[in-house]
């Protein structure tokens, strides 16, 4: 069993908290943010996924607009996960052969972490800009089977 899953749900959010702080911090190493993410983010994966929300979001976008809605979500996400401890995962992708098809795969620390985000400026901007663009919007709660990465540089 990994260190992380010694870890309480409290003090897996300040881990996060703390882990956002330091990547704001110029002087810090890669090294050192990259080490306490493997130890605590990336650990046990089945003891994190007991409280965290995974959701799938199907979304179908007017054509003449897709540039802009790309744009909007790509400014979106980037400042979700960035600013937002809870906000772990945000991927969002098109359909190769019908790029009006978008799909967004969400994993949030938990259920006051998804709420959070709900009520975010970066969300509420992001769902004003996209109201006109958005044709259908399906979501999906979902219970994770495996849920594995490495990480991204």
């Amino acid at each position: 069993m990994s260190v992380a899953g010694h870890v309480s749900g409290q003090d897996k959010n300040e881990i996060m908290i703390i882990i956002q702080e330091l990547k704001k911090s110029r002087t810090l190493s890669k090294v050192l943010i990259i080490s306490i993410m493997a130890l605590f983010s990336f650990g046990n994966a089945s003891g994190q996924q007991n409280d965290q929300v995974v959701r799938i979001a199907r979304l179908q976008i007017d054509p003449a607009q897709l540039e802009n809605y790309k744009a909007a979500l790509k400014e979106h996400a980037e400042t979700a996960v960035r600013v937002e401890p809870g906000v772990l995962t945000l991927y969002a992708v098109y359909e190769k052969n019908n790029p009006s098809h978008v799909t967004v795969f969400e994993i949030y620390a938990n259920q006051d972490a998804y709420k959070m985000h709900l009520q975010s400026p970066h969300f509420l901007k992001y769902k004003e800009t996209t109201k006109d663009m958005v044709q259908s919007l399906e979501l999906i709660e979902t219970v994770p089977i495996a849920l594995e990465t490495k990480y991204k540089n």
